[in-house]
């Protein structure tokens, strides 16, 4: 077999160092992905939700603790993205079924069904009357509310306890939360996996979304990293 060209073989190394996990040229394993990120969110916990691609509907939600100075994997699930892939949180538009790539802390959980044995995290049951607001005319932009406000159109906010399973445990993601930008997207969560891709949100299966709560300590102040493998939307940015 002939040897490849010296500047092939330059090629072929630096794209084996863009991919996450690999092994650098020394052939040490690769730091774990938190050490590799530009942010973390300040606490002890973190959730990164990793796709290969902007396009991709689908990859790993994995959580982390940091304990003796190093961040540990805790455990990891199968998740889904919106039917049109990621976009950098800032550039998002809504309703355009894409989820926000960036760092979120995490205000709430919540869910139709009671909270897992063990939940310590601050958890709201849905009632009758749950509604989240996704008005862009409303003051309630972004918000839950018990029962819908009279300026959000109910056309234009979800009806929390109609979502079933898929609400049956979730997270609040504060994307477009503290400060809401009309028009860039709202009622953005981590929640059970529905039949395939969503609307924008992060989804996983039911038994990982029990086991996320139980797990997350508000205390340790635990943010969800979205984001691809590399690109413009690199979670490694984050």
């Amino acid at each position: 077999m002939r040897p490849a060209r010296p500047g092939v073989v330059a090629v072929l190394l630096a794209a084996s160092l863009l991919v996450p996990g690999a092994a650098p040229a020394g052939g040490s394993p690769a730091a774990p992905l938190p050490e590799r990120m530009a942010d973390t969110g300040g606490g002890t916990q973190l959730i990164t939700a990793l796709a290969p691609r902007t396009g991709s509907t689908t990859g790993t939600v994995t959580w982390w603790d940091r304990r003796g100075g190093r961040w540990v994997k805790t455990g990891s699930a199968p998740a889904r993205f919106g039917a049109n892939g990621l976009v950098e949180g800032v550039k998002r538009r809504q309703g355009t079924n894409t989820t926000p790539a960036g760092l979120y802390r995490l205000p709430f959980a919540f869910g139709i069904a009671r909270a897992p044995h063990g939940t310590s995290y601050p958890y709201r049951p849905v009632r009758p009357d749950s509604w989240w607001c996704q008005d862009n005319g409303s003051r309630s932009y972004n918000r839950w509310r018990e029962p819908r406000p009279s300026d959000c159109a109910a056309a234009e906010a979800e009806h929390l306890i109609t979502y079933g399973a898929r609400y049956a445990h979730a997270l609040v993601v504060g994307f477009n939360y503290d400060r809401p930008v009309r028009g860039r997207g709202a009622g953005i969560f981590l929640h059970v996996n529905g039949r395939g891709a969503t609307a924008g949100c992060v989804s996983v299966p039911a038994g990982a979304m029990r086991r996320i709560l139980t797990w997350a300590d508000p205390s340790a102040r635990p943010h969800l990293a979205i984001g691809t493998s590399g690109g413009a939307t690199a979670i490694t940015r984050y």
